[in-house]
């Protein structure tokens, strides 16, 4: 897999702007479900449909149990991924959250506006 440059120095700076602004403003056992919410918006998209950069995975309609799996699997350290490991610990995501956002995601219709 070849990644562009642009994509991946995009990709850090927007990361790290974000981590920065949250470990900043609101320690993750106090942010609300609905900021971290907002947080998996900020790079895959409201509804999860459309994501900042075409290399980060389109959450919207994939089964309620991979997201579960996945989230799961980075915050235990299972499955490597820099910004996913990093994100899940900031924000603090308990199992009730990660149930909560893969259930969101997994509710809302996939692939909106691709042949667009």
């Amino acid at each position: 897999m070849v990644i562009d440059k642009r994509y991946f120095w995009l990709t850090m700076g927007l990361s790290s702007i974000f981590l920065l602004f949250f470990s900043l403003n609101a320690p993750a056992n106090s942010m609300t479900y609905e900021q971290k919410l907002n947080a998996c918006a900020a790079c895959h998209g409201v509804n999860g449909d459309k994501p900042v950069v075409p290399s980060y995975p389109i959450l919207a309609g994939q089964y309620e149990d991979y997201l579960v799996n996945s989230l799961q699997a980075y915050k235990s350290g299972r499955r490597i991924h820099p910004i996913m490991n990093a994100q899940v610990k900031l924000l603090g995501l308990t199992d009730s959250d990660i149930n909560r956002l893969s259930r969101h995601f997994s509710k809302k219709k996939s692939l909106k506006g691709l042949a667009e």
